[in-house]
């Protein structure tokens, strides 16, 4: 007989069950430039590549009997992580408060109100880890579930056993030889990693870094930029725990990732600048592997969110410039 829980699981979630596996393309943006493999994770429900640990994480929480219909969720984050477990929340009959600096674009508030969550907006100043302690403040202080996505193994876990599987069946050969990603929670770059490196594949991990110089640092916490948010330094105990043999890193100008971003919407990726970031040091890592090499990035998720960013903004005032007599 079936565990009661699973048949929950079963009756509340038929559709989180459904993530379609997404597209794995090469894509060149310049002649010459090489194909850099890119999997399409911004096509997923919500819009990002977190679908997979927010179902992931509270599907298994699920399983375990440690959350049913019409307990709360909550979490740190500033944008994709919450606005996929507003998702998954809305969709499993979860409440869901999601804990936010002030400073956050209203498309993200918005996105995440209209799934039903709350919002808990911290000072800006105190940047995401006044939000993290907030968070765990509620935790304790209500018993609402923490995923804590920038420690919890789980978040790893996702992608080697989702994404990484995909991207292994996708992949011509079923070899990958390089892997990048900027680091935010850590869960993209690590669980790929993983993946690959214990399928065999001769894989080197490649951390993309988006900063310019000590003025731009520490803008959003750790963030490396505030030019492309959710990449930040030191807050990731996954990322530092892990072991990555031969892992490299490659710094990126602010300027590049949003350029390259631009270029990427341009040839019909509606993506944010954390693809961008991505996809600028995808090329550099190509240099360094070889122009045969099989290397794979992330668009981790869509433009909608970043209407009222630099993205989009200083593009508008640029195309009113150059339109002016």
């Amino acid at each position: 007989m079936a565990d009661k829980s699973c048949e929950l699981l079963s009756d509340n979630c038929r559709f989180i069950q459904q993530i379609s596996m997404t597209p794995l393309v090469p894509v060149e943006l310049a002649p010459g430039q090489g194909s850099i493999w890119c999997k399409l994770d911004f096509l997923n429900p919500s819009g990002s590549t977190k679908d997979r640990i927010a179902r992931y994480i509270l599907e298994k929480q699920w399983r375990l009997g440690r959350l049913r219909k019409g307990d709360t969720v909550i979490e740190a984050s500033s944008g994709s992580t919450s606005i996929a477990m507003a998702l998954a929340c809305a969709q499993m009959g979860l409440k869901f408060i999601a804990v936010m600096p002030e400073s956050v674009s209203n498309e993200r508030v918005m996105i995440i109100r209209s799934y039903g969550g709350q919002i808990i907006l911290t000072p800006a100043a105190d940047k995401i880890l006044g939000s993290l302690k907030r968070a765990a403040e509620e935790s304790e202080r209500t018993g609402a579930f923490y995923p804590r996505q920038f420690e919890n193994l789980d978040n790893a876990e996702a992608h080697r056993v989702s994404t990484g599987q995909e991207i292994l069946r996708q992949i011509p050969g079923g070899i990958v030889h390089g892997v990048v990603s900027g680091v935010g929670t850590g869960g993209t770059i690590v669980g790929l990693f993983n993946a690959f490196h214990e399928a065999g594949c001769p894989v080197t991990p490649f951390f993309a870094k988006p900063i310019e110089g000590l003025q731009h640092y520490d803008v959003e916490c750790c963030s490396f930029s505030s030019r492309v948010p959710g990449v930040v330094d030191g807050i990731s105990k996954l990322f530092t725990d892990s072991s990555m043999p031969g892992l490299v890193e490659i710094n990126i100008d602010p300027d590049v990732a949003i350029e390259t971003t631009r270029a990427l919407i341009r040839h019909g990726f509606p993506v944010g600048p954390s693809s961008g970031l991505n996809f600028a040091a995808a090329v550099e890592a190509l240099k360094r592997l070889g122009p045969n090499a099989h290397v794979v990035t992330v668009f981790p998720d869509r433009m909608e969110r970043y209407f009222s960013t630099e993205l989009f903004t200083s593009w508008k005032e640029k195309e009113m410039e150059a339109a002016r007599p």
